[in-house]
């Protein structure tokens, strides 16, 4: 019963992430936001090759609209990972030292 309770209040309480789990989290975190670029990129480009009545088929779709609330809170979230980039980055220097 004991252990029980140690695992829930270990899943539960926050903890303090070390050097090589922010490292891993940044990184997980920079592939995604490279594949978002990619995939933004892709989407444009696709986007010059279509005619008019395509792109208006496209963006009255529920797809199209979750792409841009997507994007939207992505770019919400910009402050944050610069932040956390910043913290890394920190944490990088003092690492060295």
């Amino acid at each position: 019963m004991s252990e029980q309770r140690e695992e829930r209040n270990a899943a539960t309480s926050p903890r303090d992430l070390d050097f090589e789990q922010a490292r891993l989290a940044y990184s997980i975190i920079e592939s995604l936001l490279d594949h978002t670029r990619v995939i933004s990129d892709l989407i444009a480009l696709m986007a010059q090759v279509l005619d008019e009545d395509t792109i208006k088929a496209v963006t009255n779709t529920p797809h199209w609209q979750a792409y841009l609330d997507s994007r939207r809170s992505l770019e919400r979230t910009r402050d944050d990972v610069e932040k956390f980039a910043g913290i890394m980055k920190k944490l990088s220097g003092e690492e060295r030292d």
